[in-house]
């Protein structure tokens, strides 16, 4: 079978979309060969941040790394290039620029960041590359990538309204929210404020809290002063933890609950016994689950290729589940056009969560489930 090559668009095109030094990489091979699917990932591997992104990838790599050892898909596997962007916009551009030129990315996969993502609007839906199962994307971000980009988990809006109907079920109406100082961070500060609205409730406080971690001590003390009842956190990495511990330190005596993107194994590590009192909003299954056999499958892989088991790594290996699913519903004949084609059309229940992506959302899964975090960062239903 002779080596196919797929062309996505010609240099002059390219230009006279504005793009320029994207011309070379949109007429490039698309990154589908005989025995190769090539796969570009961007998002933020360095820093506080870039802990838990790790862990994400590791998850996805296992479910990659098992098909590809079972042959592949229609004799082709499937290769990873990940790029560090450190969540900075003009860097992520860069990045999908270099994936998509110089490693002739055929799709994106679990690409991170709403700034991110919202920069490469147009540079996706000129390729023509379909992004799967992005991390940390904000529900305005995945509307300007509409078209082109399909979201896993469930957006935002949903947490912060599962999360205030929580809280407010039992009884805790004095509500603070502490996000991460970017545009996402402060568009969910805005969900959540909308959900409180909705109950006729505003929030104590909106504390930013810088990624790089230099302002936790003085959010926790604008929390701790908040005298909040609870504090609903987005804040990746450690970030949450450190900023769990300013705001006792200041005399604090909030409940603490995380949305999906704050480790409750990490925020254990640092809290200690004081962690019991987390609860966080899940937006895949309990990956501990005996019940399940997609779950058992997943702690099996990880086992073995040594990869810590938990929420973030489970929720990186059902996205790559999807992906995969997705380039085998689209069969030998690969393309782009027809990979969005199959994802537009796609219904499937991977590990007891139901997967839609044919209504006019983007996002395929409404998945929520909150779970409490013990001092020995174990997760509780």
């Amino acid at each position: 079978m002779h080596r196919r090559h797929f062309i996505a668009a010609s240099a002059s095109a390219a230009a006279v979309a504005g793009f320029g030094p994207l011309s070379s990489a949109l007429a490039a091979e698309n990154g589908v060969t005989d025995t190769e699917i090539v796969l570009g990932h961007t998002g933020i591997l360095s820093g506080p941040l870039g802990v838990p992104i790790k862990v994400v990838m590791a998850g996805a790599g296992l479910a990659f790394d098992a098909v590809n050892a079972q042959g592949g898909l229609a004799g082709r596997k499937i290769r990873l290039v990940s790029l560090d962007d450190e969540l900075k916009p003009e860097k992520a551009v860069a990045n999908y620029e270099q994936l998509l030129g110089e490693h002739r990315a055929f799709a994106f996969f679990g690409c991170v960041g709403s700034g991110t993502t919202a920069a490469a609007a147009k540079l996706l839906s000129q390729s023509g590359a379909p992004l799967v199962g992005a991390y940390a994307v904000s529900d305005s971000a995945r509307e300007k990538v509409g078209g082109s980009g399909y979201f896993v988990r469930a957006t935002f809006a949903r947490e912060a309204q599962a999360l205030v109907q929580h809280l407010t079920t039992i009884g805790v109406t004095r509500i603070a929210v502490a996000y991460l100082d970017n545009p996402g961070g402060a568009e969910v500060a805005q969900l959540v404020g909308e959900a409180l609205t909705a109950l006729k409730l505003k929030p104590e406080a909106a504390v930013a809290v810088k990624g790089d971690g230099s302002a936790n001590e003085a959010a926790g003390k604008a929390l701790a002063d908040s005298k909040a009842q609870a504090v609903i956190m987005y804040l990746g990495g450690a970030i949450g933890g450190e900023v769990m511990k300013a705001a006792w330190a200041a005399g604090g005596r909030q409940m603490f609950y995380g949305m999906s993107i704050v480790p409750g194994d990490v925020t254990a590590r640092l809290v200690g016994d004081k962690t019991s009192g987390l609860a966080i909003s899940q937006i895949v299954p309990y990956p501990w689950s005996e019940v399940d056999a997609g779950a058992k499958e997943y702690r099996q892989l990880a086992e073995r290729a040594k990869v810590d088991i938990g929420y973030l790594s489970y929720e990186g290996y059902v996205n790559a589940m999807v992906m995969i699913e997705a380039l085998r519903r689209t069969g030998r004949d690969l393309t782009r056009a027809k990979l969005h084609a199959t994802l537009k059309a796609m219904k499937l229940r991977v590990s007891n969560m139901e997967i839609d992506f044919t209504g006019a959302s983007n996002t395929g899964s409404r998945f929520i489930e909150m779970v409490r975090v013990t001092k020995e960062g174990r997760f509780l239903r």
